[in-house]
């Protein structure tokens, strides 16, 4: 059976799945998980807007905080201990951290509302910041990053998509590709090396492996429920998973492996506890995560 579940937190705080008790913050049970709130008055977390989260390869949680005006940097949490950067004590350009990727060497790029991109080595030693004024970077607000396999980072900010290989910047806009809009808000790539663009006004536009084909998904071609598409993500079997917002229609859409149909999941027809769908995230076991604007987070088990 196809069931939500809802959770409603504090705004902003962070919540992650435990079946143990590993620290002291607030520990909500549910069913035979246990669910650990962390925030900035019970833990070293530096802020409680969260906006990004990546986990390295030693199972270190690496949290983005802030909202538009403020932020507390970038977070680490190794299970015990926080480590707090920010723009005071670190090479971080901004403490508004919207987007978290971690590449094949263990290096992380990160993504600041208005510092661009800065990456932290591997070893923690070193800071390297991308801008528009130092590199091909077409702006310094950074929403989304992504590496596909050839290890190369995508880069969704509010003046088109950026490809950094290493070496080489390619710039993607509404006026040199067929990108639909130039604020793209995340970016997902499926096992043939597709990229999957969400964008701010233009709906869900598709980039092939070799770069060549643009496909765009809009409410007006396609079962899309809103052109303004905050989140997207690829579950095992190929499906997109698509979060929207927007008025005359929003909520979640689901788009099959095969391109072929549509599925739209709303508080009128489902379980969604709010139409507006901020950020996706898919287990291992196939459930979906869904952050909601205003109606906090749901489980889904639904194909």
């Amino acid at each position: 059976m196809n069931t939500f579940k809802q959770l409603s937190l504090a705004k902003g705080a962070l919540l992650l799945v435990a079946l143990s008790i590993l620290v002291r913050p607030t520990v909500l049970r549910s069913q035979t998980h246990e669910w650990i709130v962390y925030t900035s008055s019970n833990s070293g977390l530096p802020h409680d807007y969260i906006r990004a989260i990546a986990i390295d390869g030693q199972g270190n949680k690496w949290i983005g905080t802030g909202g538009a005006i403020t932020g507390g940097g970038l977070a680490k949490f190794d299970g015990v201990n926080w480590t707090v950067y920010n723009t005071t004590n670190s090479g971080l350009p901004d403490n508004r951290v919207f987007a978290i990727a971690i590449d094949g060497q263990g290096n992380k790029w990160i993504g600041t509302w208005g510092g661009g991109v800065a990456c932290l080595s591997q070893d923690g030693a070193s800071w390297t910041v991308y801008k528009k004024s130092n590199s091909g970077l077409p702006d310094n607000g950074v929403e989304a990053i992504a590496i596909d396999g050839s290890g190369s980072k995508w880069i969704g900010t509010y003046n088109g998509l950026a490809k950094f290989d290493g070496v080489n910047w390619t710039v993607y806009n509404t006026s040199n590709s067929g990108l639909p809009n130039n604020i793209v808000y995340a970016i997902a790539i499926d096992k043939s090396q597709n990229k999957w663009i969400a964008t701010g006004g233009g709906g869900l536009a598709c980039l092939s492996q070799d770069g060549t084909n643009w496909t765009v998904y809009n409410k007006s071609n396609s079962g899309l429920p809103s052109n303004i598409v905050w989140a997207v993500a690829i579950d095992g079997s190929g499906n997109k998973w698509i979060g929207t917002t927007g008025l005359g229609g929003s909520g979640l859409a689901c788009l099959s492996q095969d391109g072929r149909n549509w599925t739209v999941y709303q508080t009128s027809n489902s379980g969604l506890p709010d139409n507006d769908v901020a950020a996706i995230a898919i287990d291992s076991s196939g459930n979906k995560w869904i952050g909601t604007d205003n109606g906090g987070l749901a489980k889904f088990s639904g194909a």
